[in-house]
């Protein structure tokens, strides 16, 4: 912690299919709304776990604007590890929780709102959220968010701290993130709690990087593709190198890992610089 540090410069890498030619480019963003985005989930495979909570928390410059939140069904047991995480049993997503359809086609129909409109979608490790939200969706409604206009702009705050403060050492939980940014968070695993305050982290990771606040969402949502990329590519050749496995292909795709089968994977072209 402490003062201002200096960050590498903000190029352009790659786009992708999850984003739109005509992202506005205007700088200002932390003072439009921003909207975060966080899920609960029976566990930690992306790809096959669904949500047992959704938080959408609304912020609009600098001030908390509004909350919404739920407990899914998710039409399945929910595992004990899962539970001793996020408090959610089995019985309660039961019991309270609204229709796994209802969740995923009401959240999905927000951020892909909020993509049409330009508004910046907030959270944290967003490629595991994004991407579970994007799989359940494939299978409820047979088709993917990008294909209902979902184009970004997202704000990573794991990716943009990985790069802004790439050689501090230790861990980038949320908990660890709040931290070092000076952020307060109570009932950590709790949906809302965790989108607040990934709204905070990243107000508060503006103020100490002014060219992170300064940067227009179209370049910061482009580069953040490449950094993700190149943040995977070196952590998988580090795990190779002590004789781990390396990472999964898809584990370099950001903001969505695309899973569908018998279908490839999207390409990505390079962006102008």
């Amino acid at each position: 912690m402490g003062g201002a540090r200096a960050a590498p410069p903000i190029p352009l890498f790659v786009t992708s299919r999850w984003q739109a030619a005509d992202m506005d480019p205007s700088p200002g963003w932390p003072t439009t709304e921003l909207l975060a985005f966080d899920l609960e989930t029976t566990g930690v495979d992306r790809f096959h776990d669904v949500p047992v909570s959704y938080a959408l928390v609304v912020m609009r410059g600098g001030v908390l604007e509004s909350s919404e939140s739920a407990i899914v069904d998710p039409g399945r047991e929910v595992p004990v590890a899962a539970t001793a995480i996020h408090g959610i049993t089995t019985e309660r997503a039961r019991t309270e929780g609204m229709a796994l359809t209802d969740a995923v086609t009401h959240v999905g129909g927000r951020l892909v709102d909020a993509s049409r409109r330009g508004v910046a979608i907030v959270g944290m490790k967003l490629d595991y959220d994004l991407t579970m939200l994007d799989c359940c969706y494939r299978r409820i409604l047979g088709k993917g968010l990008a294909d209902d206009g979902f184009c970004g702009p997202v704000l990573d705050a794991l990716v943009l701290d990985r790069h802004f403060d790439r050689y501090r050492k230790g861990k980038r939980t949320l908990g660890d993130l709040c931290a070092e940014y000076g952020v307060a968070i109570e009932h950590a695993h709790d949906a809302v709690a965790d989108a607040t305050a990934t709204l905070e982290v990243l107000g508060a990771m503006c103020r100490r990087y002014p060219e992170l606040a300064a940067a227009p969402l179209a370049d910061l949502h482009r580069s953040q593709t490449g950094w993700h990329r190149e943040w995977a590519t070196s952590f998988s050749a580090w795990r190779a190198g002590r004789g781990l496995p390396p990472l999964d292909e898809r584990d370099g795709d950001w903001p969505i890992a695309f899973f569908e089968s018998g279908t490839s994977r999207p390409g990505v072209t390079v962006a102008a610089v």
